[in-house]
């Protein structure tokens, strides 16, 4: 099973380097390059890759940035010379990340672990509708210095803050530069329900249901967030939920 992939580096040499070691591992197929974060958003667009090698530290915008531009974002091995990038990168989850020069021994570990993540998603049903986001996919939230990749299915609630939204799942709670009525068009409308003017939540973590005012309803969240259902939403809700 071919695994598609991008580097995107500003270093011309960087790219050669990598693209030599990564020559003996025929399942990937390098598709493009990219030295900068603009020509790397377009190459994401025009090819869709399973997975892209990632430099952190690049002129003007950082792959951060980047990362924060996409709507779902593939799966990401950071490349650095910067320690500190480098665990910045980890403690977002990331597929993993490799130290400038890469040694050949990292770069297979790091295939191996992505290898299998990528194959195993490759074998899921394919979503009917490629316009709307799935719950398994990723998608890269940054706030301020803070970043995360975090699957949709773990989000459980998004919360309206005039341009932004802000985001809940575990413990975290950061804002995004996307209004709610553009993340409505984009979530599976059979996981995500909009309960009011304000909020979406995932159905998956509704655990608690009760009448609330104007025939309207107040449900309880995993995380202990409650969220009222206004009583236009309330008959769809019933309905989705089979109440």
């Amino acid at each position: 099973m071919s695994i598609t992939a991008l580097i995107i580096d500003d270093e011309r040499l960087a790219r050669a380097e990598l693209r030599k070691l990564l020559q003996e591992y025929t399942d990937i197929e390098i598709l493009d390059e990219a030295a900068n974060v603009d020509e790397g958003l377009e190459k994401i667009e025009q090819h869709n890759p399973d997975l892209i090698f990632l430099d952190i530290q690049m002129p003007g915008k950082t792959g951060f940035d980047l990362l924060s531009e996409l709507d779902k974002a593939p799966k990401v091995i950071f490349t650095t010379a910067y320690d500190e990038y480098a665990l910045k990168a980890f403690e977002v989850n990331a597929m993993d990340y490799l130290l400038k020069p890469i040694e050949p021994k990292r770069l297979h570990d790091a295939v191996a672990k992505m290898r299998e993540e990528i194959v195993k998603e490759k074998l899921e049903p394919p979503v009917i509708n490629r316009s709307l986001l799935s719950e398994n996919d990723q998608v890269f939230v940054k706030d301020g210095e803070r970043c995360w990749f975090v699957k949709l299915g773990e989000i459980r609630l998004f919360e309206s803050m005039g341009n932004y939204a802000r985001v809940f799942f575990g413990t975290q709670k950061p804002l995004i530069l996307k209004s709610l009525n553009a993340l409505e068009e984009r979530l599976d409308e059979r996981v995500f329900f909009r309960a009011n003017r304000k909020h979406i939540i995932n159905l998956r973590c509704v655990e608690k249901i009760e009448p609330y005012f104007n025939g309207g309803l107040l449900v309880y969240l995993q995380g202990g967030d409650k969220i009222e259902i206004s009583r236009r939403q309330t008959v769809r809700f019933k309905e989705m939920m089979s109440l």
